[in-house]
């Protein structure tokens, strides 16, 4: 008396896994809902009125190298005020990648990807890129950002050189999701000017259907040559102020770029921070999805 033979196993499909992983995450719209509850959220904390708590829709993150002043870094104070996490050399970021190491650009098509899985960036001096191991900050998708430019104090002005917050926040309206990028330049005195000097090409940028087209933009902006408006130094009721042609124009002070913020900014902030109780402080957090991943 054998027992009953049996058939042939058959590995079953992964049809069900498939679908569990396209249903991971949030749709658009749902980020979308969650943005204007948190951008809400922060108006109200301007205004002073109760505190409350600031949940952002989507994980931010950083790999932060310590070649910033720790009072000046602009990653530093977003990690400080809870919008943004540090990540370790080799842990892996699911989410979009701000790297010199992609080949691609950031582009409206990648809404999806930031809404489910977030963006990150690589926190290390633009003077020590060669120092950088890149290899060791891993990801499904690197980005990297068409021209803009710099608006941080220490980098004022100079093209594509900005500062953490000022990356975060050129993705952001890149792909259509602008109230969370003037949600984090808020917290600088100088934030939003980046959005004024950069208007015009965040808004092009913004309304292009694919990455060549992006491109296009770029070069058309950079190959242009910008319009030069008549000037009269001696008009006293142009509105415009001028300095001293009898005098000459002293050559400005080189700056260290791997700091990109004011400290006497951050110290008002810490001040801030004494002050306020903790059992009364309002926290940022920011909502992670996914849990984290190592790389073998």
């Amino acid at each position: 008396m054998g027992r009953k033979k049996q058939g042939k196993f058959v590995r079953p499909d992964n049809k069900g896994k498939e679908k569990r992983h396209k249903m991971k995450g949030k749709s658009v719209e749902a980020f979308t809902e969650e943005m204007h509850t948190a951008f809400e959220a922060s108006l109200h904390l301007e205004e002073g009125a109760e505190a409350p708590q600031v949940k952002l829709p989507c994980p931010l993150a950083m790999w932060e190298l310590g070649h910033c002043d720790p009072k000046r870094c602009t990653g530093r104070k977003l990690v400080r005020k809870g919008f943004v996490r540090n990540l370790r050399l080799n842990q892996r970021f699911n989410g979009l990648i701000l790297s010199p190491m992609g080949t691609k650009y950031v582009t409206p098509a990648d809404r999806e990807i930031v809404a489910q899985s977030g963006l990150a960036v690589i926190d290390c001096s633009w003077a020590k890129l060669e120092e950088t191991p890149f290899n060791k900050m891993v990801g499904t998708h690197p980005r990297l950002l068409p021209y803009l430019v710099a608006a941080n104090p220490v980098n004022y002005g100079k093209p594509c050189k900005l500062s953490c917050v000022e990356a975060f926040a050129a993705t952001f309206c890149i792909v259509g999701f602008e109230e969370l990028a003037v949600l984090l330049l808020k917290k600088f005195k100088w934030g939003t000017v980046f959005l004024e000097l950069n208007k015009v090409l965040l808004e092009r940028y913004a309304a292009c259907q694919s990455e060549e087209e992006l491109l296009a933009v770029e070069k058309d902006f950079l190959t242009s040559k910008p319009e030069e408006e008549e000037f009269d130094p001696f008009d006293v009721d142009s509105g415009v102020e001028c300095r001293n042609l009898n005098r000459r124009q002293c050559a400005p002070e080189d700056d260290d770029s791997s700091e990109d913020t004011d400290a006497s900014e951050d110290n008002e902030d810490e001040a801030e921070d004494e002050k306020t109780p903790s059992d009364t402080e309002s926290r940022t957090v920011s909502h992670h999805d996914d849990e984290e991943e190592e790389t073998e």
